[in-house]
């Protein structure tokens, strides 16, 4: 794990300063510094879009009694897609637009839910009203719906005894 965060927090930043710079030598100056504002404006933008249909969906699953769970894993890959956006560099803004490009989002999603299948485990159970009296009158409260989850297949490198 540590060696992903060395690679995401250094190695990344490096090669994108670098596309960076190299787009600046081969063009004017300010076509990387508006590459860079441009790409996150429109990323912000799509993405607040594209989030607000998301939340749209997710609510009207709950109102209909069904789990938003296709709806969720959109609502993070388009928050993913956003942060990619408005982080300034040319392969951070390529990965984020083919997140915000629903074809493609749907492939990542396939690959996330099959993540999820293979290293979450979900449980679901029902809690009653059993402390429920009907002291001020009115009906009992609703039945809500208990998620115990827990993560299997996991490996901690920096785990204390």
């Amino acid at each position: 794990m540590l060696i992903y965060l060395f690679l995401l927090f250094t190695i990344v930043p490096l090669v994108e300063l670098s596309i960076l710079v190299w787009i600046g030598g081969r063009t004017e100056w300010w076509v990387p510094i508006l590459m860079v504002i441009g790409t996150g404006i429109l990323g912000a933008t799509l993405a607040r879009w594209q989030g607000w249909q998301v939340l749209r969906r997710i609510r009207e699953d709950a109102a209909a009694g069904r789990v938003p769970a296709d709806a969720l894993i959109d609502g993070f890959l388009i928050l993913l897609a956003g942060i990619l956006l408005v982080t300034p560099g040319v392969l951070t803004d390529v990965m984020g637009v083919a997140l915000l490009i629903p074809p493609v989002r749907a492939g990542v999603k396939r690959v996330a839910a099959a993540w999820i299948k293979r290293n979450i485990e979900v449980r679901v159970g029902r809690a009653g009203a059993a402390c429920w009296s009907n002291v001020g009158g009115g009906a009992p409260p609703r039945r809500d719906e208990i998620i115990n989850a827990r993560v299997i297949g996991t490996h901690v490198e920096d785990a204390e005894p």
